[in-house]
């Protein structure tokens, strides 16, 4: 499955592995939330793995869904291009779809670096859990990497923590 082209109101998380989840973190995640929901009209959260902050934001999108049970949850896979029924089956008890990105393709350490391009790419509104001070001095994180690339793309992007 391929993100359709026309998909208009689309978000995505992207952060570090650790974080420092606190309830105000949560609280200010919840009303952003919230508010890309109902006032940006956003109806497609987009996911990808191997995060606490991605853990976070799929537990407070759930949670959202109560009350907005029109939104989706998409996987946005960076390994396995194809994947057997089980597998798929098992993925949508946790999200309404899954798709494996073309870009992602043959790039082998790079698949998650291509896979985070591939989610600001199809999202208008980018949200990062960033601690410009968390990578090594001389080294790039994922989150960096993502986080520059968006600002280059001049997507909408919200930045925690504040």
């Amino acid at each position: 499955m391929c993100v359709p082209a026309d998909l208009q109101y689309t978000c995505c998380f992207l952060g570090h592995r650790e974080i420092y989840e606190t309830a105000e973190l949560k609280d200010q995640l919840y009303n952003l939330i919230e508010m890309l929901i109902t006032v940006k009209r956003i109806n497609t959260f987009l996911f990808g793995s191997k995060s606490h902050f991605n853990s976070l934001c799929y537990n407070l999108v759930t949670e959202a869904m109560a009350k907005h049970p029109h939104i989706k949850r998409i996987y946005v896979r960076a390994e396995f291009p194809v994947i057997a029924e089980d597998y798929k089956a098992y993925l949508l008890k946790y999200y309404e779809d899954t798709y494996y990105p073309a870009s992602v393709h043959g790039a082998g350490k790079a698949a998650y670096i291509k896979r985070n391009c591939e989610m600001i790419d199809k999202s208008h509104f980018c949200v990062f859990y960033y601690r410009e001070h968390s990578t090594p001095q001389g080294r790039n994180s994922g989150t960096k990497i993502a986080f520059d690339y968006a600002r280059k793309r001049n997507k909408q992007h919200y930045t925690f923590p504040r």
